[in-house]
């Protein structure tokens, strides 16, 4: 049986002669005491922005959402 370095290697590999390639993306820790006060400290902030809704209308008429449930 193959050590689990071995296998890791093999998969990604084979994901390198399909044509794709690996790419490390670093996002927020939602576990990360104090995260979900931020995201409502930032969502007042734009609450009252005026260009806040102009923006929502227009992601709502350019947003893709077909075969989305």
């Amino acid at each position: 049986m193959a050590t689990t370095a071995q296998r890791v290697r093999q998969h990604r590999e084979g994901m390198r002669r399909a044509g794709l390639r690996p790419v490390q993306i670093w996002v927020p820790d939602t576990r990360k005491p104090g995260f979900a006060e931020e995201c409502r400290r930032q969502s007042l902030l734009l609450a009252h922005d005026p260009l806040e809704k102009e923006t929502l209308d227009w992601l709502e008429q350019v947003g893709d959402r077909d075969g989305w449930k």
